[in-house]
């Protein structure tokens, strides 16, 4: 039987980065309930914890609605891991109830509506509390509060994020795997970016962001990584109060090659998200409808795409596509009606972790710093962080454990202020952080005196 004195949090959703939340919070001494359309998966994640049960419940059903109303009320705080755009209903629910709510995802309209409500409760709503968003603003604040303390201001700030292989295991031609839903890296392929450069704004349209990336040498990896900047990098000013800064940015990480690869795929229209009948088609036959092949073959495709994308016919970027599938007789899944769709099914079976493997968390942030005596500083701030083989993923632990820890920062009375937060305060990044070192999730400063 549960203990129920225990405080009990209910976690919603049991996707890949579930599980370490909730034996965190099951080895703090919470009861952790985690519901999800798939019983299957949540039975799953709560194998081997002491104090978690799984349920059924999917949230876009009636069903799974009638459901929730009964899981709320026994809980102390709810955790939605779910896709972001079922947050605003799962948040209304947990308030209706007079429960605390938390998120790893971006403050959307539909949560911003509820604060007023939950500052009336009293109650409290985390959002942006995982790795980016999350720990991303825990490690920049922290800084940008200490060179404003010490009477400096930031004048350029630029930060990258990306979850890959580690090193070792980065062994297929587009030097990535997938600890998240490729669906999701690919549509952050599409958006324009904006940011700030040499006090301008500067607006590349999505068609042609990776026409432009930039490299970023990691001295600690002694390895070079492309990085892009992602959408719209100018709310951070405000969000961070750097109003003295020239530059903005903020973008993601990959391995190199990573750029031009999906640009030539974008090129092609595999990127596209129009619905098309794709029944009966092979992979050979949509590849060569997108660039006009009569080809009877996979060879003679491969030179008709090399063509068609202006590439030497040996280049390696047709080795990729080769690799993943773009030039053979696999029949498209019959339920994939977009050729973005149709290349993420080749993602999802290609871009796997082997038994063994480990994936890395790598972020950067780097200031140029300015104080009032002349003297300049370059300020770098990196976290590396690997997953456990055969265990936890390194994407996994740095989303969750974050939030997970805020949910015990509420529950136990040491943070309290009601309605709509994100871990950009003290009062959050620091007993975040803090915690998070225990756990092996450190970010580490170097300085550098310019002259």
């Amino acid at each position: 039987m549960q203990n129920k004195d225990k405080k009990e949090v209910l976690v919603l959703g049991a996707g890949l980065v579930v599980r370490p939340i909730v034996h965190y919070l099951s080895e703090k001494g919470y009861r952790v309930v985690v519901a999800s359309r798939t019983l299957e998966k949540a039975q799953q994640i709560v194998e081997g914890a002491a104090n978690a049960v799984a349920k059924k419940c999917d949230v876009e059903t009636e069903e799974g609605k009638a459901v929730l109303e009964e899981l709320i009320p026994t809980a102390d705080a709810v955790v939605s891991l779910l896709p972001y755009l079922l947050h605003p209903y799962a948040a209304k629910r947990t308030l209706a109830h007079n429960k605390h709510f938390f998120t790893t995802s971006y403050v959307s309209a539909g949560m911003r509506e509820l604060e007023a409500e939950a500052k009336e409760k009293g109650l409290v709503i985390i959002n942006e509390c995982g790795v980016d968003p999350g720990t991303d603003h825990m490690s920049a604040m922290k800084i940008i509060d200490e060179v404003k303390k010490n009477g400096g201001k930031v004048v350029s700030f630029s930060s990258y994020c990306g979850g890959l292989p580690a090193p070792q295991d980065n062994n297929n031609p587009f030097g990535y795997k997938l600890s998240w839903s490729p669906r999701g890296v690919l549509l952050a392929s599409r958006n324009d970016a904006l940011f700030l450069e040499d006090g301008n704004q500067v607006t590349i349209p999505g068609k042609v962001l990776f026409d432009n990336y930039g490299t970023d040498l990691i001295e600690e990896l002694g390895l070079e990584f492309e990085h892009y900047p992602n959408r719209n990098s100018l709310q951070y000013i405000d969000l961070y109060g750097l109003h003295d800064t020239k530059k903005m940015v903020r973008g993601t990480y990959r391995n190199k090659g990573w750029c031009t690869t999906i640009k030539k795929l974008v090129d092609m229209g595999y990127l596209d998200l129009d619905e098309t009948d794709l029944t009966g088609q092979t992979y050979f036959a949509l590849t060569s409808k997108l660039v006009g092949s009569q080809a009877a073959d996979s060879e003679s495709l491969k030179k008709d795409v090399a063509a068609f994308l202006k590439l030497d016919s040996q280049h390696a970027i047709l080795n990729s596509f080769e690799w993943l599938g773009l030039f053979s007789a696999r029949p498209i899944d019959e339920k994939v009606n977009t050729r973005l769709d149709a290349l993420c099914k080749l993602m999802e079976e290609k871009m796997v972790y082997a038994p063994g493997e480990r994936d890395m968390l790598l972020m950067r942030h780097t200031f140029l710093v300015e104080y009032p005596s002349g003297k300049k500083e370059k300020i770098k701030c990196t976290l590396i962080d690997y997953g456990i083989p055969n265990g936890d993923s390194s994407m996994s632990r740095t989303v969750s454990l974050p939030v997970a820890i805020a949910v015990r920062l509420v529950l136990e009375g040491k943070y309290t202020t009601p309605g709509l937060s994100i871990p950009s305060i003290p009062e959050l990044y620091l007993p975040i952080l803090e915690e998070l070192e225990t756990l092996n999730i450190v970010f580490k400063d170097t300085v550098e005196e310019l002259h």
